[in-house]
C-alpha cells in the first residue's frame, strides 16, 4: 500500500499515540488524546485505536520505547493505516527514526507520521480562504519543514502544499533546504505588506472602541458574534472554524463600538502560528476589550481558559479591561440556573484567577440565555472608555 494523495475527499484511518509521563498523568492524556482525536477529525481522519504508553519522560530516538513502536508498526501493517499521530512534538531526530521504523522501505512508504503541531498546521493549511490567511499558513509551514526535511518530503518544486506527503531523495535535501528558505523570505515579505496594510485599516476605523472575542477554539465565538451582531459570520462544530479575524460595527443602545472575531487558541499552539498570525493576533493586541468565551459544558474548560490566558501573556495582551462570558449553559452538566452560576467560583473570578477581570457573564448563544446580560456588561465597560475617548459626546449616553 502506498500513500493516497488524493483524500481531499476521503476519510483516513488513523492512530494516535500518547504518554504518560512527569508532566502529564492518565487522566491529562486520556483529554489531551480525546482532544487530538477531534483535531483527527476536524482534519477528516477517523481514529481506529490510541496506543498510550508510561515512561519517565518521552524516548530521545522515538518518543515511545522501542517494543510499542514495534506494536503500533505491527497495528499499521495489519490495518492499513493511513497516518500515526503523536500527541507532542517531534524533533527532527525523532521524526527520523519514527520514519525508518513505520516506513522501513524508503521508496514505498506506507503510512504518513504527523505530531499535534504537524497536524494543527495541516488543518490551517484547509481552512485557510483568502490569500492573507493562506500566506500566514504556508510561513508557519516551512518553518516547521525546514528543520525536519527527510526522505518523507514530496521535492518542494512539485510539492502542492500538503502535510505529510513522500519527499525527496537524499541528495536532494540540500536544494530544498535553499528551495524552503527562498519560500520563507518570500512570504515574511509578502506578509510584512499585509501587516502595514491591516495597520492601516485598523487606523482607518477611527477612534472606535474595539472589543475582541477570544477564547479556545470551538467555544462559540462566531456564534455568538452572530448572536450579537446579526450576521452570519461561518460557524461550524469543528476545531478552527475560523481563521480570517472578521470585524463588524455593534451597538448597544446608542452606544457604538466594532467587535471583533479571531482565530481560536488551543493547547499547544505552535509558535510558528503565533509570530506568521502577528496581524491577526494584532487585533487582539490593540483591542480596548476583551470578551474572553469559554465553553462552560466542556470537562475540560479551566485548563482552555488556563490556555488562552497564557496565550494572551505571550502577546502582550493580558492586562486588557476582559469580560469572562462562559458559553454552553444549556449543555452544563450541573445546576444550569445562571443565578446559582454567579455563587459559584466561575462567577466569582478575579485578577489571579484569569487575568484581569472586570466581569462574568453566563449565556448560552444559541439558545440566546444571558445575551441581554452580556450586553448590559459590554455597555458598562466600553461606555467609560467611549465617554473619555469622545468627552463633547459624553451627554448623548
Amino acid at each position: 500500500m502506498g500513500y493516497n494523495t488524493n483524500t481531499a475527499n476521503q476519510e483516513e484511518k488513523a492512530v494516535l499515540i500518547g504518554l504518560i509521563h512527569a508532566a502529564q498523568n492518565e487522566k491529562q492524556v486520556k483529554e489531551y488524546l480525546d482532544e487530538l482525536e477531534f483535531l483527527a477529525y476536524t482534519a477528516m481522519a477517523k481514529t481506529v485505536k490510541r496506543f498510550v504508553q508510561r515512561l519517565e519522560s518521552p524516548n530521545p530516538k522515538t518518543f515511545i520505547g522501542s517494543g510499542k513502536i514495534k506494536e503500533v508498526k505491527k497495528f499499521i501493517d495489519l490495518e492499513e493505516i493511513d497516518l500515526v499521530i503523536f500527541d507532542d512534538e517531534l524533533s527532527p531526530t525523532q521524526l527520523r527514526n519514527i520514519e525508518r521504523i513505520i516506513n522501513p522501505i524508503p521508496d514505498k512508504p506506507t503510512c504518513k507520521i504527523l505530531d499535534r503541531n504537524n497536524l494543527i498546521l495541516d488543518i490551517f493549511a484547509k481552512r485557510a480562504r483568502t490569500a492573507h490567511a493562506k500566506n500566514q499558513v504556508a510561513l508557519a509551514q516551512y518553518q516547521y519543514l525546514l528543520p525536519r526535511l527527510t526522505r518523507m518530503w514530496t521535492h518542494l518544486e512539485r510539492q502542492k502544499g500538503g502535510i505529510g506527503l513522500r519527499g525527496p531523495g537524499e541528495t536532494e535535501l540540500e536544494t530544498d533546504r535553499r528551495i524552503i528558505r527562498e519560500k520563507i523570505k518570500r512570504l515574511k515579505d509578502k506578509l510584512s505588506i499585509i501587516d502595514k496594510q491591516k495597520a492601516t485599516q485598523r487606523k482607518s476605523r477611527g477612534q472606535m472602541i474595539r472589543v475582541a472575542l477570544v477564547g479556545y477554539t470551538n467555544v462559540g465565538k462566531s456564534t455568538l458574534m452572530n448572536r450579537l451582531t446579526k450576521t452570519d459570520v461561518f460557524a461550524e462544530n469543528k476545531l478552527f472554524a475560523t481563521l480570517d479575524t472578521t470585524v463588524r460595527k455593534m451597538t448597544i443602545g446608542n452606544l457604538p463600538f466594532l467587535l471583533s472575531d479571531t482565530v481560536g487558541f488551543i493547547r499547544k499552539l505552535p509558535h510558528q502560528l503565533i509570530k506568521s498570525f502577528k496581524s491577526t493576533l494584532d487585533e487582539v493586541k490593540e483591542a480596548d476589550v476583551l470578551l474572553h468565551l469559554a465553553d462552560i459544558s466542556h470537562p475540560s474548560f479551566e485548563d482552555q481558559i488556563l490556555v488562552v490566558n497564557q496565550t494572551l501573556q505571550e502577546i502582550n495582551s493580558n492586562n486588557i479591561p476582559t469580560i469572562v462570558v462562559f458559553n454552553k449553559v444549556d449543555l452544563y452538566t450541573g445546576d444550569r440556573s445562571v443565578k446559582k452560576l454567579k455563587n459559584t467560583w466561575m462567577g466569582k473570578l478575579h485578577k489571579s484567577a484569569a487575568g484581569k477581570i472586570d466581569n462574568v457573564v453566563f449565556i448560552s448563544a444559541t439558545k440566546k440565555t444571558g445575551i441581554e446580560d452580556l450586553k448590559t456588561a459590554l455597555y458598562a465597560i466600553v461606555r467609560p472608555l467611549h465617554v473619555k475617548r469622545y468627552p463633547y459626546n459624553n451627554l448623548l449616553y
